[in-house]
């Protein structure tokens, strides 16, 4: 499913237009990625949570030539489900 598909199933859900929608969907997006950047953690429960997470430096190889190498420290946005939504995924998964 892709954002278009999501914002059709969205306003057909709740019976609002598909540029109500999407408006709120990209509001929300926005605002989880704005919130993230800016070292805050958003739970929604029963979904679950997106943080920021810190990478500390380490050596990796180069693929092709297997030289050692250094990667740098960086951050990144990282995503934990909620036990709902794990629960659900996990009885869809065994049909």
């Amino acid at each position: 499913m892709n954002k278009g598909e999501l914002v059709d199933a969205i306003a057909l859900k709740q019976g609002i237009s598909k540029k109500q929608a999407d408006a709120v969907l990209t509001a929300a997006i926005e605002t989880i990625i704005e919130a993230v950047a800016n070292g805050d953690k958003v739970t929604l429960v029963g979904f679950g949570s997106f943080e920021r997470r810190d990478r500390t430096e380490r050596t990796g190889r180069n693929p092709k030539t297997g030289a050692e190498m250094q990667i740098p420290a960086t951050r990144v946005p990282g995503f934990s489900a909620g036990k709902n939504f794990k629960e659900l995924v996990a009885v869809v998964n065994q049909d």
